[in-house]
């Protein structure tokens, strides 16, 4: 056959049979209305062709099917179970918690754990104009979340006989390229570059409720991510899995940017997953309160799994035991343990085309593709796959309860609201400084300025010094006056 040579006065000519036709089976053909009605330019038509080209239409149109009629399920909160088998962090023996710990910091040393942060996202609910890992949380350092979570694995390699510890940082097309030069113009905040891998999350069409992919313009499709658990194929198609198998990890910590003060790969949540064999782990932290606002990790049908809160009724909510603690209580905070062969032999394989529906307001062309329009009420379907879908796979899952305090100070909303904010992430790890310095550290502390309040008084220890209290016998019985920057 005669290859079509493009005709610069018919856009439509540049458009292949072969893509008509996956297009038009597809019932996607509206997709090439402006290129058709010559309403395109050549660089206008190439880009769209290129976009075409790319979709993957028959797991499009699969995953926008199964998200839209999804098998029926039992939603009711009765047939919800609370966890059966956790431990916690703060009340098991010193003897597990130092086999955890050994166990742990013996597979940090062999170089068999990888480190993978969610960092996809903007700041834009902080009123900031960049990714959230680079904002600033204004400790006395100025450190960006994305440094401080740096220097916590540089310290975490010196713990651990100065083992390698990739880190493997998910972007997203909108904020890829900055993540990347801001990391080298840091020099990777003391880390091996070939250590630091970038992956870009995955992006999928916006639908209209009938299953049409949508047109932000004449000549560009309106995409979103694809979710959180987009972290599964995003590995693999990225080549960060094989990276990880060629360099013999056997066990990844998972966690999101914006938890200020995580315990990366800790060694006694890590230790604890591996000597119980899990295939996958969760850390939980406990609900302050029946209506606050969090997933909660129960047992449905007898499988792990999360369901937010606005899926269980006040009575399921508010459920104690006889100690006064919340039955369904364990907050999930986005901080996950996984064998590789896990992710990859059993994630990989059964949770693909696993999505759910968000009805959003999504910019679409005009009618007569001169504008954007932006819609005043929700008018299409956004799909994505959530992280912790995984779970209900697991055979044999661990979970590890562990207080808020110095483990989840989320830096989601604007500074001065009420809760989730820089204000609230820095007095913990303000909280955290001190208690090191005069616990572990053996510290005198006194107020530098009697007349102020102890929480205007921001304390901090760099990452580089301590990141769990250890290192800090030098101020035995010295005076240190708060407020402090331990560098």
């Amino acid at each position: 056959m005669t290859k079509k040579t493009p005709d610069t006065n018919n856009v439509s000519s540049m458009v292949s049979d072969n893509l008509r036709s996956k297009l038009k089976g597809a019932g996607q053909e509206h997709l090439l209305h402006f290129i058709d009605a010559g309403k395109t330019n050549h660089t206008e038509t190439t880009q769209l062709i290129n976009q075409l080209e790319k979709l993957e239409l028959n797991h499009i149109i699969s995953a926008f099917k199964s998200a839209t009629h999804p098998p029926p399920t039992h939603n009711n909160s009765e047939i919800l179970t609370p966890l059966e088998c956790y431990a916690n962090k703060h009340s098991i023996s010193s003897t597990d918690l130092e086999l955890w710990n050994s166990t742990g910091i013996k597979a940090l040393s062999h170089n068999e754990v990888a480190v993978v942060v969610l960092s996809g996202g903007q700041g834009t609910r902080l009123g900031f104009d960049a990714p959230k890992g680079m904002y600033n949380i204004k400790l006395p350092s100025n450190k960006t979340l994305f440094q401080l979570h740096a220097e916590r694995i540089v310290r975490l390699k010196q713990l651990s006989n100065n083992s390698k510890i990739p880190w493997y940082i998910m972007t997203s097309p909108l904020n890829d390229s900055t993540i990347r030069t801001y990391f080298a113009n840091n020099n990777y905040f003391g880390l091996p570059p070939e250590d630091v891998f970038f992956f870009v999350q995955g992006t999928l069409p916006c639908m209209t409720p009938e299953g049409k992919i949508i047109l932000e313009t004449k000549h560009q499709i309106a995409t979103a991510p694809d979710g959180n658990g987009g972290i599964y194929p995003a590995l693999q198609k990225s080549g960060a899995l094989q990276d990880m198998e060629e360099r013999g990890v056997k066990y990844i910590h998972v966690y999101a940017i914006d938890n200020a003060i995580v315990k990366i790969a800790d060694p006694v949540f890590m230790g604890y997953c591996i000597t119980n064999d899990a295939d996958c782990g969760n850390k939980v932290v406990w609900k302050v309160s029946p209506d606050e606002k969090v997933g909660v990790l129960v047992q449905r049908g007898g499988k792990p799994q999360v369901v937010e809160y606005s899926e269980m009724d006040a009575e399921c909510c508010s459920r104690v035991d006889k100690d006064g603690k919340l039955v369904f209580g364990a907050g999930n905070i986005c901080n996950h343990f996984y064998r590789l062969d896990f992710i990859r032999d059993t994630i990989l394989t059964k949770m693909k085309g696993l999505y759910h529906i968000a009805h959003k307001k999504i910019p679409h062309v005009s009618i007569d593709g001169n504008s954007t329009i932006n819609p005043e009420s929700p008018n299409g379907i956004k799909m994505e796959s959530f992280i912790f879908d995984a779970f209900s796979l697991s055979k044999n899952m661990a979970v590890l309860e562990v207080e808020r305090e110095g483990e989840f100070a989320p830096v989601k909303n604007a500074p001065g609201t009420a809760t989730d904010n820089p204000d609230t992430a820095r007095a913990m790890i303000s909280r955290e400084a001190i208690r090191w310095a005069a616990v572990d550290g053996g510290a005198i502390l006194y107020n530098k300025y009697n007349n102020a309040s102890t929480k205007d008084l921001t304390c901090e220890i760099s990452p580089l010094k301590s990141i769990n209290g250890e290192g800090l016998k030098y101020l035995s019985n010295t005076k240190l006056g708060y407020p402090f920057y331990i560098k």
